[in-house]
């Protein structure tokens, strides 16, 4: 002991004066089984690779003022191999959503589906319904065009081709807050800030629920306006087009903004003759109203008359139901939701568990029960701070011991292989399966072997999940980088640490 104490104050007086003592630091504690504040080694570390982790860490100039959380854990016992700043609290972007979808999936199940409703409050006489007609949201954020579509021929099917009273959307199955507690105002307009209702629609087939995609194109000659497209066509949508069509060897170099408080999008700036289209998807305002429009469209383009007006409300206890649809189930859901990582699939679903475990669909009753699932699973939520589930706030905090926790005892879950299925996965080019990753680690040492979760906020960068060693070995890790000036560096450290980490 007394040479352990020896060693450690000397290696500590060494850094201080020399700064060349990490190596014997952590030899020391590799061979007995100590620990510090920042760092721990397990017997089963490779030395050189801690002292070369390490050594990169340290003096990366992209790392200078940051601080970095790394932790390494046995997929096998769960032992902490090795941890740097494990326990340190740190911001950590969209590597949130690997605990908001373990705990959907604990809470909900994997089979769990979202219910939209179709109902009236009156009678139909003579194809003439005397009342109002009813849509009635759930949390759904899978609605597409050709959904209302069906849902229009539903309300054919039951001999209404005139509606005399008013087309209502009910959004009431959650709260009428429609931004998480931190999200930037800056951020409202984009896909991954849109608005959260019970009642929404998606433009794709990415379900990026409350946003309708714009997709410019070059006018037929130079000096023309852009050519401009939306998905869905809707009137929901108003655009001012200052979006110029200059020479081929010109800039394509454009700007989408949405006026606050409106739906109201300038496109402007320039794009090259014959150049591809741009594509941008942007949170409408108001993503009720959103789908009640769509729904309209639907229903005259079936033929059927809205008399009344087109507004939101709830439905009274004397509706009665027309038909109701069932989305796709959690377990297909997400794979969009993780592998793209959608902010507002994650907010939906701590909504969901708020509303059906505690009766309020809320971000405080959805954390509530967020936090709880994750206790039962062995987690330590003392040590979180919990603002949303998209990690798109810079006030989460979680340790990075606690998410490489989380990743090895979810492996005794039976929803376990649709958790891991959903992560995205190195180097693979289609957004299906390499998500997130499918233009990182396209190396043969790397792809293909790591699957994780990806995560990027203003100054944070992250990547967490599991790893297949050059030996075959597997590893779980999480890499937590606060404080960056560069995202993008931070993205390059995560491959090159990991590339140290598999060989």
């Amino acid at each position: 002991m007394i040479l352990i104490i020896f060693l450690e104050w000397d290696g500590l007086m060494q850094y201080f004066l020399h700064k060349r003592c990490l190596f014997v630091v952590i030899i020391a504690f590799f061979v007995f089984g100590m620990s510090t504040s920042n760092h721990f080694v397990a017997a089963e570390m490779n030395p050189p690779l801690v002292e070369k982790m390490m050594q990169y860490i340290e003096q990366d100039p992209a790392l200078q003022g940051s601080i970095v959380g790394i932790s390494l854990r046995s997929p096998k016992d769960g032992e902490i191999i090795f941890q740097h700043n494990g326990d340190v609290r740190l911001k950590p972007a969209s590597n949130l959503k690997l605990l908001t979808a373990a705990a959907a999936l604990k809470v909900l199940g994997e089979n769990y589906r979202f219910t939209t409703n179709l109902l009236m409050n009156g009678t139909v006489k003579k194809e003439n319904l005397k009342g109002d007609l009813i849509l009635q949201g759930k949390g759904d954020p899978t609605l597409l065009k050709e959904d209302f579509d069906m849902l229009a021929s539903k309300v054919k099917e039951a001999g209404i081709e005139v509606i005399s009273g008013d087309l209502i959307g009910d959004d009431s199955w959650y709260d009428d807050v429609r931004y998480s507690l931190d999200l930037p105002w800056s951020d409202e307009e984009t896909y991954y800030g849109a608005q959260i209702s019970a009642l929404t629609a998606s433009p794709d087939k990415d379900y990026d629920a409350g946003t309708v995609m714009i997709e410019v194109k070059p006018g037929k000659s130079i000096g023309d306006n852009a050519d401009i497209s939306l998905t869905p066509n809707t009137k929901y949508i108003n655009i001012i087009n200052e979006a110029v069509t200059v020479s081929p060897d010109g800039e394509q170099k454009l700007s989408f903004r949405r006026e606050h408080g409106t739906n109201l999008v300038k496109i402007s700036g320039t794009i090259p003759l014959k150049s591809k289209s741009k594509r941008e998807w942007i949170g409408v305002w108001d993503p009720t109203l959103y789908a009640l429009e769509l729904f309209k469209q639907s229903l005259e383009n079936k033929g059927i008359k809205v008399i009344g007006n087109t507004k939101k409300g709830s439905a009274p206890e004397t509706a009665h139901p027309v038909y109701s649809h069932q989305s796709i189930p959690l377990s297909e859901l997400i794979i969009p939701f993780m592998k793209l990582s959608n902010n507002g699939h994650a907010e939906i679903l701590v909504k969901e568990m708020g509303k059906v475990k505690k009766a309020e669909g809320s971000w405080e009753k959805g954390l509530a029960v967020m936090e709880e699932a994750l206790q039962t699973m062995g987690l330590n939520t003392d040590t979180f701070v919990l603002r949303d589930g998209s990690g798109i706030s810079h006030a989460d905090l979680i340790p990075a011991n606690e998410i490489t926790k989380l990743l090895f005892l979810i492996q005794k879950e039976q929803w376990f292989s649709v958790f891991h299925h959903s992560l995205p996965v190195s180097g693979d080019d289609t957004k299906e399966v390499g998500g997130t990753l499918r233009r990182r680690m396209k190396d043969q040492k790397l792809s293909g072997r790591i699957i994780a979760k990806t995560g990027t906020i203003a100054t944070v960068s992250s990547l967490s999940g599991y790893a297949e060693q050059k030996n075959g070995e597997k590893i779980i890790f999480a890499i937590l980088l606060n404080n960056l000036i560069d995202e993008e560096k931070g993205k390059q450290i995560e491959d090159r640490l990991i590339t140290m980490l598999v060989e």
